[in-house]
């Protein structure tokens, strides 16, 4: 490694580290990346000296922490749980809670960032063959200005997973039409309280009630499939 802070070989400084970052996350520092270590999200190695080596693996990670928090707004413990499950797939299923079920907190609106049709591509990992699949089948649809939202990331990530066990957006039309459904009924019951202080509150607590118990009858179903 240089004095200079450049990378030798793929070792790379802290200070070559932000310069990486800092492009796609202006805000990223020195002392983010630092506090991202000390909560174990990344461990780059030491010199003898004791200055910190990292490696673009290293710096990958870091992406990923660092989109997560802007993109999709999850905690640093859940954001650790993907990284451990990423590395050991038997982790996955231990880092969903115990009871499987979403609780009314989940459902708070969070700040939307609007993405342009490459930035959803590029965060979602899919490419636009897919995309248009997804659109077509109503899964995602840009707005009114032709931008998309981080929800629509998701559910193209989503869907991307699903089509690596063969399951192509025609086979999630299902999933569309029951949400309208849902969403549909939890709009008719608040409807009459829209001049109700309580309406936000009443409308998360029907929608983790309606998705807790899709879940537990999708688990029912499995039974069957399983024989457990």
């Amino acid at each position: 490694m240089t004095a200079a802070g450049r990378p030798a070989g793929d070792r790379l400084s802290i200070g070559a580290v932000l310069g990486r970052l800092r492009e796609e996350f202006p805000d990223v520092t020195i002392s983010k990346i630092r506090f991202l270590e000390a909560e174990g999200l990344v461990q780059p190695a030491r010199t003898a000296s004791g200055y910190r080596q990292f490696t673009s693996a290293d710096v990958e990670r870091l992406r990923f922490v660092l989109a997560a928090q802007r993109d999709r707004y999850l905690p640093l413990k859940v954001i650790k749980e993907q990284l451990e499950a990423a590395a050991d797939p038997a982790r996955v299923l231990r880092a969903v809670p115990a009871d499987g079920l979403p609780a009314a907190a989940d459902f708070v609106e969070q700040p939307i960032r609007r993405l342009t049709r490459e930035d959803l591509l590029e965060t979602s990992g899919i490419d636009a063959a897919l995309l248009a699949e997804l659109e077509e089948y109503g899964l995602v649809k840009p707005g009114a200005a032709g931008l998309y939202d981080t929800v629509s990331a998701q559910i193209a990530s989503t869907a991307h997973a699903l089509a690596a066990f063969g399951i192509e957006p025609r086979h999630l039309r299902g999933f569309r039409a029951a949400a309208d459904r849902e969403v549909g009924l939890v709009e008719q019951i608040v409807a009459p309280m829209r001049k109700d202080g309580r309406a936000d509150e009443i409308v998360r607590e029907l929608a983790a009630l309606s998705v807790g118990l899709h879940t537990l009858l999708v688990k029912a179903g499995l039974r069957g499939i399983t024989g457990k």
